[in-house]
């Protein structure tokens, strides 16, 4: 957990560097973790266009949907592909750009006290086990790391910005995430 509060990078996560960040403000504890889902063009999976979208290199023209990202500059600390594979973005340690304008518990601006968590996916089609076991490793190491993250600090995006955010959806299953961090630790996740 030393490596991980002093490098800001999850083990095992492939590195593809974000322009869409900055530093957390003076002061700020790490805090939350949101769960959130993405999918380019929405609903379909294993393309290339997430991470294209994230690093500002979305060639908006290539589907009439990505139109309405034109403009758009947002990133996420790490996404997780269906496989349960996982793609960094941001150090944890920085501020990524994914919960917009939010409030967990009375506390604004959610992005600067969170990690970000993308799930490959849509708020209606179920998410894989592959991608549930990956939550809950990176779960249980953001945990360790900064003890402020507890179980009732995980949380949906929808959950903090409603009305405005869904995700990670109906799809996604609390109750069998939260068997799982309370069944494993990180050792036995392989981290």
């Amino acid at each position: 957990m030393k490596t991980l509060r002093s490098t800001g990078r999850v083990p095992g996560s492939h590195w593809c560097p974000s322009p869409n960040f900055g530093p957390r403000p003076e002061g700020a504890s790490i805090s939350l973790l949101v769960v959130h889902n993405i999918s380019l063009p929405p609903g379909q999976f294993g393309g290339p266009e997430i991470e294209e979208f994230f690093c500002n290199r979305l060639d908006c023209s290539a589907h009439p949907y990505f139109e309405t990202l034109a403009d758009i500059q947002v990133s996420a600390h790490i996404l997780i592909r269906r496989d349960g594979s996982l793609i960094q973005f941001v150090s944890l340690l920085e501020r990524a750009w994914h919960a917009g304008r939010s409030c967990f518990q009375g506390e604004e601006e959610c992005n600067d006290f969170s990690i970000g968590i993308e799930l490959e996916g849509t708020d209606e089609i179920p998410y894989t086990d592959a991608q549930y076991r990956s939550l809950a490793k990176v779960s249980h190491l953001a945990m360790a790391a900064w003890p402020e993250i507890t179980p009732e600090r995980l949380t949906g995006h929808c959950d903090i910005a409603p009305g405005r955010k869904t995700d990670p959806g109906p799809a996604f299953d609390w109750k069998h995430f939260q068997a799982l961090l309370a069944n494993s630790s990180p050792t036995e996740e392989g981290a």
